[in-house]
Formats: structure tokens, sequence, C-alpha cells
């Protein structure tokens, strides 16, 4: 009896010990089953049937309403140079006079963009936007002290938290025909202006998203300026705006370069603002694609997603090379920041004015939008009314298509389950990029495949592969309703769970690692009895992310879900453009409203936990 029992022991501490070495390659080998199964393979997917007999990659590259002016290098290359001599031969210059001066400008034909074109004509628009609205800030940022700095910073994260279609909403609310805007130009007697379905909203809209990401990644450059090599220069008799140009300037461009790269991969891709703010006149190869989808148009609908993402794959992966080459190191020491408010000379005034003004654009910019939805759901200031939350009520009552109830439990069930997924997910491939060795940058590479696919391809490919059903065997195969939102939420999610976990794990001292495996431990128990207590904010931090990310998530659950499955952020374009209720944004600025507070609560776990996300 003794004796069976030492072999049961026997047996169940070498099966411990086996489960304790084999613990982190198994997960690992599990999240790459997970990511092979809900991600790779739907994309594949897409790539085979767009390069399948039909070809609609080429017939969309021969296409002049997809390529425009430049479909004649696949349909007839051997005319280009003639056309482009052709072109040459109507470009024109026009010599004037403006008062006392030569006025010379060119005079030329209009280039057709095509849809691929106009695409990147807004991505370039926006990023120009971005950056200027974004610069100003990290100016701000990194040389001035100020009460709320710190709030200010962390604030910037707010592009990965704030789902687009809501911000969407608060534009609407704030330019739309009944907008604040049109309501303080009425009040002043003025005539009302029309500001949605332009390209200057589309514009002003993705600089709302785009431009805290150029702060935040210039002013983390600016902070690791050495301030010895400013003052040598200083010594050595440069200006300071000579030492600007030579000394800071030169390594602030890496960091500007990169955060423009990044806006004009975010704004090719961007989808919710552009259906909802621009619509089909002003259609990107996004809204496009959905749209064939709609209409049940496959095969060019695959077209289309495999060129757009061999095109944002490819800015990615030199957006991926520029980080590789960059230090993460911060300098010992910084520039040192200025007072806010302590001006002392004209100079001084006339910098702290322009911030003044900057600070009035801020406000108008990103504080409007949010301030007019919360507004807008409770009638505004003149006649304050609970009417659209009646509303909410009444539909949830009445077992309309869309109830507000179920769209916010689906979502937080969606939340809950796609965190359950994304977390050890991340967890798991962070601390193999962080220990990684040779195999980091193709670990790396392997987790921002996610971020540079949108989550419309994700959505279809997800559709045509898993959704309609797979043949495995004699089986067939299909994940429906519920299960198959949650994986693409948690395939969008877990990439920001590793940006938060995977540096900290990096500054972890890899000397208590090695004492931990000298005494026995294996690496799964090094990485959870040693590591992760010391990351565990950037594990929390991680964990708000994916969670808000699923919430917000709004590209591939638009494609999957059913009229029966459906979350906040579909629900919000439901009543956006539902007119049961009148030509008032009132009920989608309620739903919002309630979308924000959800969103805002992981935006303060975040900011207290201390999260490291790096774009």
């Amino acid at each position: 009896m003794r004796g069976s029992r030492r072999t049961a022991a026997s047996a169940w501490a070498t099966l411990s010990r086996a489960a304790d070495r084999f613990a982190l390659p198994l997960a690992g080998a599990g999240t790459l089953a997970v990511l092979a199964a809900v991600f790779y393979y739907p994309v594949w997917t897409v790539f085979v049937e767009a390069l399948g007999p039909e070809n609609p990659v080429w017939a969309i590259l021969t296409s002049e309403f997809y390529m425009g002016a430049a479909h004649g290098v696949f349909a007839h290359p051997l005319r280009v140079p003639g056309d482009v001599a052709a072109w040459l031969a109507e470009v024109h210059i026009v010599a004037g006079w403006t008062g006392l001066l030569p006025d010379l400008f060119v005079v030329h034909p209009g280039v057709r963009k095509g849809l691929f074109g106009f695409t990147a004509y807004q991505a370039a628009l926006s990023t120009l936007a971005s950056v200027a609205l974004g610069l100003p800030g990290a100016y701000v940022l990194a040389r001035f002290e100020f009460p709320g700095r710190r709030t200010l910073q962390s604030l910037t994260i707010l592009p990965f938290v704030l789902p687009s279609i809501m911000v969407v909403v608060g534009f609407v609310a704030t330019f739309g025909q009944f907008g604040t805007l049109n309501g303080v130009l009425s009040t002043l007697g003025l005539e009302r202006v029309q500001f949605l379905y332009t390209l200057e909203v589309v514009v002003l809209a993705h600089a709302f998203y785009n431009a805290p990401l150029v702060t935040r990644m210039v002013a983390t450059a600016w902070e690791n300026v050495d301030a010895s090599a400013v003052e040598t220069a200083r010594s050595l008799g440069a200006s300071p705006l000579r030492a600007f140009r030579d000394v800071v300037a030169p390594q602030l461009v890496p960091a500007l370069a990169a955060s423009a790269l990044l806006t004009f991969v975010f704004t090719f891709m961007s989808f919710p603002i552009v259906l909802a703010l621009g619509g089909l006149q002003l259609a990107t190869v996004e809204v496009w694609l959905y749209a064939r989808i709609q209409q049940l148009d496959y095969a060019t609908a695959a077209g289309l997603a495999t060129l757009e993402t061999v095109v944002s794959l490819a800015l990615t992966y030199a957006y991926l090379r520029y980080e590789g080459s960059q230090s993460a190191d911060g300098t010992a020491n910084p520039l040192a920041r200025h007072r806010l408010f302590d001006a002392s000379g004209p100079r001084e005034w006339l910098v702290r004015s322009g911030i003044g003004v900057y600070g009035v654009v801020v406000a108008a910019v990103f504080v409007a939008p949010l301030a007019s939805m919360v507004l807008a759901s409770v009638g505004g200031l003149e006649e304050p009314t609970l009417r659209w939350w009646r509303f909410l009520v009444d539909r949830q009552a009445s077992g309309g298509r869309t109830q507000p109830a179920t769209a916010v439990r689906y979502s937080l069930q969606f939340g809950v389950a796609a965190l359950a997924v994304a977390l050890p997910m991340g967890v798991v491939v962070g601390a193999f990029s962080a220990r990684g060795g040779r195999g980091r940058k193709v670990v790396d590479a392997v987790l921002m495949a996610p971020i540079a696919v949108s989550g419309i391809v994700v959505g279809f490919g997800l559709l045509r592969s898993l959704v309609f059903g797979v043949e495995v065997g004699d089986y067939r195969v299909s994940l429906v309703g519920p299960v198959v939102v949650v994986m693409a939420h948690a395939v969008a999610g877990y990439p920001f769970v590793v940006r938060n976990v995977a540096p900290m794990l990096s500054a972890v001292d890899s000397r208590l690692v090695e004492s931990a495996r000298a005494l026995g431990a294996s690496r799964g128990r090094a990485l959870w009895d040693v590591e992760l207590p010391l990351v565990w904010p950037g594990v929390l931090a991680g964990a708000a992310f994916a969670f808000a990310i699923s919430i917000g998530e709004f590209d591939s659950t638009v494609i999957l879900a059913g009229d029966g499955v459906y979350t906040m952020p579909v629900a919000l374009k439901r009543f956006l453009v539902d007119r049961t209720a009148g030509p008032s944004t009132g009920p989608a600025a309620a739903m919002g409203t309630v979308l924000l507070a959800v969103t805002a609560a992981s935006f303060v776990v975040i900011d207290r936990v201390g999260g490291r996300y790096r774009p």
C-alpha cells in the first residue's frame, strides 16, 4: 500500500516537473496555433482568392477606376513614356506680375488619382495635419513644466483607447447641420455651414486621432536629447536657433518621420471615420472594400484587401526597421524644462502667447467633439432634456432591432472573453520578444502583423474561412456568432498587451532569472514567480488596453456580427443612421456617452498603473 502511494507520488512529481518544464513552450505553441487559425489562415484565404483563377488583383491594377493614371503601368506599360511626354507637353509656365515682383506658376492638367490614389492622397493630407497639430504639443510637453503636465502626457494614449465610431458621433454633434458649430454661428447671426461629408472634416477627424501619436513620439525623443551637446554648441558661439538646428532637430527627425509613417498607415486603413463622415463620395479602399462585401462581390473585395495589406505591411516593415535601429535608453542629462507661466521678457511672452493660441485650437479639435456629444445626449445647454435617454429605454422595452442594453451586455461579455484570450497570448509573446535573442525581430514582425492588417480584412478573411466553414478531413469546422467575434477582438488586442509587457520584461535584471534557473526553476516557472510580479503594472495596463480595444472594435465586428449579436460601436452606427427619432444625433450621442464612460474607465486603469505602451 505504502509502495503504491510512493509510486503514485513519484509519478505525480514527474508529471508536475514535465508540465512545469514544458509549460512555456506549450503556451507559445498554443499562441501560434490560435494566431494561425484565426489570423494567418483567414488572411491567407483572402490572398488565395485574390490570386485565383479570376485574378481580381490584376483586374484592379489595370482598372482606371481603382488605379487612376497609374493603371497604364500595368495595362499598357509600353505606352507609359509616350503618355508622360504628352502630359508634360501640356504643362506650361505662366508668367505674370504681382505688385512689383514677377509671379511664375505652373499650369498642368489634372492627374486621375483613382481609388488607391485618393486613399493615399487623403492619408498624406491627414498626416500633414496630424504633424502640424502634434508638433507644438511635443514642444510644450518636452520643454515646459506646468500643473497637469503628466495628465496631458497620459492623454496622448487616448487614440488607442477611444473607439473611432464614437469620435465620429462627436464630430457629427460638433460639425453637423444642427451641431455645436452651427449653433454658435446662428447665435452670432451668421449663416450655417455644411462641414460634414467633406474632405476637410475627414482630415480633421484623422488629426484628432493621430496628432497625439506625433506628440507622444516626438516629445519622447525631445526628452532624450543630451543637454551637454546643446551646451557645447552654445559655448562654441552657436545661437539658440543654430543649436536647435544643428543639435536638437537631427535627433527629432527620426521620431517625426516614424510618427508620420505610422500616421500614414493608420489613415490609409481608416474605415469608420471615412465611412460616416465622408460616405461613398469620399470612399477610400477600406470603405469600398466594405461596400463590395455588402454587395457580395467577394472576388473584388479579396483583390482590394490583398493590395491594401501589401501596402500596409510594407510601410509597417519600414517602421519596424526604424524602430529596431533606435536605442530605447534615455539620456542621463536631459534638457531642463522651463516653467510655463514664468514669463520674464518679450520673447517669453510671445512664446507663451503662441502656446495659448495652440491651447484654444486643441480645445476646439479635441475637447469640443467629446463635449458636444455629451451635451447632445441631454439636448444641449439651451433646452436640456432626457428625451434621448428615454428613447434608448423605450427602444429596449419595445424589442427593436437594436437594443441598447443588449449592445452593452455583448460588449462587456466580448471584452472579458477577448481579454481572457489576449492576455495570456500577449504575455507569452512578450516573454519571447523580451528574451528572444536572435529571434526577437521575427517575433516582433509576428507581433505587428495584426496591427498592420486592417480589421476589415481580418473580418472578411474570417467570414470567408471559419464562418463559412473549413473542411478538415470528413468534418466541416466553422465558428459562428459570438465566438468568431471574440477571436477577432483578441487578435486585435493582444499586440497591445505585448507592447506593454515586453519593454518591462526587457528591463528586468537577467541575473534574477538566471538565479531562479540555477535553483531548478524552469523558464516558465521563472517567468511566473520572478518576472511577472515585477512587471505586474504593465500586465494590468496591457489588460486594460486589450479590454478597451475589444469594447471599441468596429471594423471586424460590423462584418461578423449579425442582427442578434451586436456591440456598442455597431449600435452607435445604427443609431447614427436611424431617423426614427428625427434628424437629431441625440440617440447616438446618448449611446456614445455610455461607451465613453466605459472606455474612460479603461483609460483610468492604464494611467494609474503606468502603462508603457510604445507605438
